[in-house]
């Protein structure tokens, strides 16, 4: 059905971050068809959305939605996530918060074996309805987008049971999914290293490109991981499958996963707490968008990511949950992205940018999503406020009043 919103008090395009007072939104076939803004100021006396829609002559099909003077955004996107997983660990939060190391806590049986136990021990329906439950809670922060991983498989069964999960949420739910590959996310403790790329890349890699499950490849790269070489045959022996390469880089230690992401041109390097001058400016060469995760530095400790440095260098900056159950099991991306203001010395427009357009960099997907355009999906939120910086300023609640995906109200 044809929508037109009203009354828009602020609209918050991303165009760049460009605001529209007293505006309406037409909506056609899931798209943006106009974006008008009213000549007139509002006040107490004088509906500007009424006098927009009266304009526009919305017909009798036409959903007609009054803002009533709130901000509209686009559709939040994380574009960093790993929302399909078995398990739980909040006992390994009690445990670090007594002073116990990653290593005491793996050796106590936690870490990410222990979700890999749980996820390979869960059935595809089990790891659906859990995901669907994160999904809907993702979705009433007004997150329309979301990119998941897989990861905690380690082995061929699991890991495109993940991604059969995430192809099942995009059929199920009223949210966009995009699947990564993210087999190389840990070596499972039966096997060697060369084995277990070797593993990758002659048995997982050609199953998951055959069935088209993943849209993306990524590799964990860090001393306590894999290698830059590693990295690179894995990442080689996918993109000549189709997949696009990403790299979570430089997370705990500067080992080089910046420096490869630009030489390979990935579309991003995800973390990044330790990347040095010189790959950031390599990173902004090769277009390689980086998604800082201050949600994973606020609960575990460590450094936050220069993101003041990067946008210096001419870095494009995303800002994601990295939703996972051991190192930042949130889903609220404006927490997120709050964190990124005070910790990170972004400035609020810097944010918006992080978690919508950038975001859709991220995903190679700027071109259809993450800004309000002519032409572009019609992912948008209502927010129950008059200053589009509450919800980063009041980050423990939720202003989101309607939540709108591809031109159809699916929350609120």
């Amino acid at each position: 059905m044809p929508m037109l919103i009203t009354n828009i008090g602020r609209l918050i395009t991303m165009e760049p971050v460009g605001v529209i007072q007293n505006a309406a939104i037409e909506i056609e076939d899931g798209k943006i068809k106009s974006v008008i803004a009213s000549k007139a100021k509002q006040s107490p006396k004088r509906n500007c959305g009424q006098e927009i829609a009266s304009a526009l002559r919305p017909r009798n099909d036409m959903q007609v939605i009054d803002a009533e003077g709130c901000v509209v955004i686009p559709g939040l996107i994380d574009c960093h996530t790993h929302l399909v997983h078995g398990g739980e660990r909040v006992d390994e939060f009690a445990m670090r918060a007594r002073g116990a190391s990653y290593e005491a806590i793996a050796k106590a049986g936690g870490g990410i074996m222990s979700t890999v136990e749980a996820t390979r021990a869960a059935s595809e329906n089990e790891l659906l309805k859990t995901a669907k439950t994160r999904a809907h809670e993702a979705l009433s922060h007004g997150i329309t987008t979301i990119e998941v991983k897989s990861g905690y498989g380690l082995d061929l069964e699991t890991e495109l049971k993940m991604l059969c999960v995430v192809k099942r949420l995009n059929k199920e739910l009223p949210i966009e999914f995009v699947p990564t590959f993210l087999g190389a996310h840990a070596v499972p403790p039966t096997s060697s290293r060369k084995d277990y790329v070797r593993f990758i890349i002659d048995k997982v890699l050609p199953a998951v490109a055959r069935d088209e499950l993943a849209r993306f490849c990524d590799v964990f790269v860090e001393k306590i991981a894999f290698t830059k070489e590693e990295a690179k045959k894995i990442l080689a022996a996918a993109f000549q499958l189709g997949l696009k390469p990403k790299l979570h880089a430089d997370q705990l230690t500067s080992c080089g996963g910046a420096a490869l992401a630009a030489k390979l041109k990935a579309v991003s390097a995800d973390h990044l707490e330790h990347v040095t001058k010189k790959d950031m400016i390599a990173m902004a060469k090769a277009n390689v968008v980086a998604v800082l995760i201050p949600s994973s530095t606020f609960f575990i400790g460590g450094n936050y990511s220069k993101a003041r440095d990067m946008i210096k260098a001419g870095v494009k900056v995303a800002v994601s949950t990295d939703y996972n159950p051991g190192t930042s099991p949130i889903l609220n991306l404006w927490l997120a992205a709050s964190m990124g203001i005070t910790q990170m010395k972004l400035t609020p427009e810097e944010a918006y940018q992080a978690i919508t357009i950038n975001a859709a960099r991220a995903l190679g997907m700027e071109k259809t999503h993450g800004s309000i355009a002519v032409g572009k999906v019609a992912d948008l939120v209502i927010l129950n406020t008059r200053n589009e910086f509450e919800p980063f300023y009041r980050f423990d609640r939720s202003f989101v009043a309607k939540v709108i995906k591809n031109g159809k109200v699916v929350h609120g």
